[in-house]
């Protein structure tokens, strides 16, 4: 499994678990807010990645 393999299913992971946190909870809870942010991480992870190898 590719190094980008890896992002996507993190991300459909995070992506699942988030809407998850947001059903439960209110939009500015702290869970919620992490939840975000760990998402908003590993998608920056992912498009840097997809530049890396766009430039390759």
């Amino acid at each position: 499994m590719t190094k980008l393999d890896k992002v996507v299913n993190q991300i459909k992971e995070l992506r699942s678990s988030t809407n998850q946190v947001q059903e439960d909870k209110s939009f500015t809870n702290s869970e919620t807010v992490a939840a975000c942010h760990e998402l908003h991480t590993a998608l920056d992870r992912y498009q840097e990645i997809l530049t890396r190898i766009k430039e390759s």
